[in-house]
């Protein structure tokens, strides 16, 4: 079955940051459209002009896509998401052109509560 792009973005919602309140869903949507609407780079070569669909599905990208980790099953992935009218109404603002504020042209979001920051972000 494939999905709609609102789904896809609905999903990975939910599966990267669902328990992280409004505004960590806002910056996961906020994101990806980021990616999706970049005109130079990696991201602009990927997305060949706004394919929410490549961008979400580019290797190596988001973990939820995955349906293995470290050669496991991967439990916590996009298919096995099931998203609310929450992640569906962030989902459809972000189509829609809005993003938070505070991600403004981010490409990357990292988790604060990891013990150290990578000094390098693959690409």
């Amino acid at each position: 079955m494939a999905y709609s792009d609102r789904e896809l973005i609905a999903r990975i919602i939910q599966c990267e940051a669902g328990g992280e309140g409004d505004n960590g869903m806002r910056a996961v949507a906020s994101v990806i459209m980021n990616r999706v609407n970049a005109t130079e780079g990696e991201y602009a070569r990927v997305s060949q002009g706004g394919s929410i669909r490549n961008i979400i599905f580019q290797e190596g990208q988001f973990d939820c896509v995955r349906e293995t980790l470290y050669g496991k099953y991967n439990s916590q992935n996009i298919y096995n998401m099931n998203p609310t009218e929450v992640e569906y109404n962030i989902a459809d603002w972000a189509i829609a052109g809005n993003k938070l504020q505070e991600a403004g042209t981010c490409l990357w979001y990292m988790n604060p509560f990891r013990p150290s920051c990578p000094r390098n972000i693959p690409i």
